[in-house]
């Protein structure tokens, strides 16, 4: 593959898969992607590489609420993972709360709580990285 670098040893058993690492393990520059919410808290957005950062729109999301949408991701099956985290940089450090609600082949749903005592207007920047299974 023309994005890896061997950073390790793997193993195969009929009961299990062993992964033991030197390096980073992550996602090559080509294999991520940025993008921006347009009109709200609750547009979707398309992404269709295994990682990156999803810019949200700016509006007001209300104390202690959630607000939901829908990440499109042609690259998603049934059997992965996503892991979200919120990136500080633009947001109140401790303010948000980021999880996938729900998953499809090709979609997810991730949930964003603001659970401050009182309304937050931020661009909140989602990491996203997706763990594919076979």
């Amino acid at each position: 593959m023309s994005n890896s670098i061997a950073v390790g040893v793997a193993y195969n058993d009929p009961e299990f898969s062993t992964v033991y690492a030197t390096a980073e393990i992550g996602y090559s520059t080509a294999a991520q992607t940025a993008v921006t919410q347009l009109t709200s808290k609750s547009t979707g957005v398309t992404a269709n590489t295994s990682a990156g950062q999803i810019t949200m729109n700016a509006a007001s999301l209300a104390s202690v609420t959630n607000v939901t949408f829908t990440l499109t991701n042609s690259l998603l099956s049934v059997k992965d993972v996503i892991i979200v985290n919120v990136a500080s940089a633009n947001a109140t450090a401790g303010a948000y709360n980021a999880w996938v609600s729900s998953m499809l082949a090709g979609s997810a749903t991730i949930t964003l709580r603001n659970i401050t005592a009182g309304a937050l207007a931020e661009a909140v920047v989602i990491n996203f990285a997706i763990i594919h299974a076979q």
